[in-house]
C-alpha cells in the first residue's frame, strides 16, 4: 500500500468520526428544541448522510484534481451548490419521515441556518483536503525528485569510474606487451595481477566505504603492477595506524590520486622516486597524504586540474555535496596531495 493510500484512509476515518460527532450534536440540538428523541435522531441522521454525501464528493474530486490558483473561485461555487443540494435533500426527505406541522415549521424555518452550517463544513472539508492532498503531491514530488537526483549521481559516478579504469588499464597493457619479448616471466606476473586488481575492482561499488586498510590492501595490487613497469625507480612508503586503519572512505578512491603522483614523480626523470602515503584521523576525519617528488623544472605541478584528481573531486562532491575535501600543495620539489573523508559522526555523512 502506497503511503498516498494510506494516509488517504487516515483521512477517511478522521472524516467519518467527524461525521458521527455531527449527527450526534445535530441530534441534539433538534432534541432541544422539544421534539422526541426518534424524531431527533431521524433529523440529525438523514442531514448528515446527505452532508457526509456531499463532503464525500468533493473529497473524492480533491484527491484527484488539484485546482489551480485561478480556479479557486470555482471550488466556492461548488462548496456553496453543494451545501444548497443537502439543504433541499434535508427539506423534501424529512417531511416524509416526520409530517408533523410543528416538525414542518420547524424544518422549514431553520433551512438558512442549516444551510450556512453545512456551507462552513463543506468548506473546512475541501479546503482540509486541498492542503492535505497538496503536501501528499509536493512529498511524491520531492521523493521523486530525490530518486531522480539519486540517479543522476549513481550514474555520474559510474561514468567517472568508466572514465578512469581504461586510463590505466591501456598504460598496463601495453607495460605487458613491452614485457612480453625480452620479460616473459614479468609479464605473466604482471597479467596475474592485473586480473586480481580488474576483479577487485568489479566486486565494488563506488558509494560502498571500505576500511582503510582493505583499500590499501587493494591499492596494494596497484602498485604491484606499477613496480614491474618501473622496477627499482618505483619505491612507496605506507603509514597507517591502528585507529586511521578502521576509519572508513570510499572504495577506490586513492588509486587515481596515487596514479597522479606515480605519474607526475617518475615520467620526467630516471632516479629512484618514492612515492609516501600516510593516513591518520583528526577531527572525525580521515585524512590522506600522498607526496611525489617533482622537477619544477620540467614539470607544471597541477592543482586539481587533472582528470585524476578531478575525478576524485567531483566523486567526494556527489557523496559527501563538499568541494573542500581534496587538497593539493606544491613546495619544495614535493608535491603534495590531501584528502579528508568525513565519518559517520560527522554532520556530512555519505547517503544511502
Amino acid at each position: 500500500m502506497s503511503n498516498q493510500t494510506s494516509a488517504s484512509i487516515k483521512l477517511d476515518w478522521a472524516f467519518a468520526a467527524c461525521g458521527l460527532a455531527w449527527g450526534v450534536a445535530q441530534t441534539y440540538i433538534v432534541h432541544s428544541f422539544g421534539f422526541d428523541w426518534y424524531t431527533a435522531g431521524i433529523d440529525g441522521g438523514v442531514s448528515t448522510i446527505l452532508l457526509a454525501a456531499v463532503c464525500w464528493l468533493i473529497n473524492n474530486n480533491l484527491r484527484y484534481y488539484q485546482p489551480g490558483k485561478g480556479s479557486y473561485i470555482n471550488l466556492f461555487f461548488w462548496c456553496v451548490a453543494l451545501a444548497a443540494a443537502s439543504v433541499a435533500g434535508s427539506r423534501y426527505c424529512l417531511p416524509f419521515i416526520n409530517g408533523q406541522t410543528a416538525y414542518f415549521n420547524f424544518l422549514t424555518q431553520s433551512l438558512v441556518i442549516r444551510f450556512f452550517t453545512n456551507f462552513l463544513a463543506i468548506g473546512w472539508m475541501a479546503m482540509i483536503s486541498l492542503v492535505w492532498y497538496a503536501q501528499l503531491d509536493h512529498k511524491e514530488n520531492e521523493k521523486r525528485k530525490g530518486e531522480a537526483e539519486k540517479l543522476a549521481r549513481e550514474a555520474e559516478l559510474y561514468n567517472l569510474r568508466q572514465q578512469l579504469q581504461p586510463h590505466f588499464l591501456f598504460n598496463s597493457l601495453n607495460s605487458i606487451n613491452a614485457l612480453i619479448g625480452f620479460k616473459p616471466d614479468e609479464a605473466r606476473k604482471m597479467i596475474h595481477q592485473l586480473s586480481d586488481f580488474l576483479r577487485g575492482t568489479l566486486k565494488k561499488d563506488d558509494q560502498q566505504m571500505v576500511p582503510l586498510t582493505e583499500e590499501l590492501a587493494h591499492l596494494q595490487l596497484y602498485l604491484d603492477i606499477e613496480k614491474v613497469r618501473f622496477g627499482h625507480r618505483l619505491v612507496t612508503e605506507i603509514s597507517c595506524d591502528k585507529v586511521c586503519g578502521t576509519a572508513l572512505l570510499p572504495a577506490l578512491l586513492l588509486q587515481p590520486i596515487v596514479e597522479n603522483a606515480i605519474k607526475f614523480g617518475l615520467y620526467d626523470t630516471t632516479d629512484e622516486v618514492t612515492i609516501s602515503i600516510r593516513g591518520e584521523v583528526e577531527d572525525n576525519y580521515l585524512v590522506i597524504m600522498v607526496q611525489n617528488p617533482y622537477d619544477a623544472k620540467t614539470t607544471r605541478p597541477r592543482t586539481g586540474t587533472g582528470f585524476g584528481l578531478r575525478g576524485v573531486q567531483r566523486r567526494l562532491y556527489l557523496l559527501f555535496a563538499r568541494n573542500d575535501l581534496v587538497e593539493t600543495y606544491p613546495n619544495d620539489d614535493i608535491f603534495t596531495t590531501v584528502i579528508k573523508v568525513p565519518q559517520a559522526n560527522d554532520e556530512t555523512r555519505i547517503d544511502h
